[in-house]
């Protein structure tokens, strides 16, 4: 039947909800319940060749963070090894969190080599509804 296909009654089902500040980069629940975070970053190095020698074995660490609070189980989080020839890495971060209504989430670098990284246009951060 032509209903499998699912079209949207009509265009407003899929704007953008107001949780999302891009000044701030944080997501603010609108209410109460399950959201799906995902964040995929390009992140690019700054620094010159000849100083990377002490990028090896150096990780990155991308975390998605409720109310600004990485230390305990309320985030997501990806990790990921820095090799010492590359310019531009990509890395993603994708995961459920409870929110209250009220409560953000926004996304973190933990830049272990301490090297001076830039954030490059295309990355994305996202925040679905799952269910109350």
């Amino acid at each position: 039947s032509s209903h499998s296909l699912c079209q949207p009654e009509r265009e407003e089902m899929f704007h953008r909800g107001p949780g999302l500040n891009l000044t701030s980069g944080q997501y603010t629940a609108p209410l109460a319940g399950f959201y799906t975070f995902s964040s995929t970053l390009h992140i690019a190095r700054r620094e010159p060749r000849r100083k990377r020698q002490g990028w090896r074995g150096s990780r990155l660490r991308v975390l998605i963070c409720v109310q600004s609070c990485c230390q305990h189980n309320s985030h997501l989080e990806s990790v990921s090894q820095l090799e010492s020839s590359g310019d531009l890495f990509t890395i993603s971060v994708m995961g459920t969190l409870y929110l209250q209504a009220g409560q953000y989430a926004s996304v973190f670098v933990d830049n272990t080599a301490g090297s001076p990284l830039t954030i490059q246009s295309g990355s994305d951060f996202s925040a679905v509804l799952l269910g109350v």
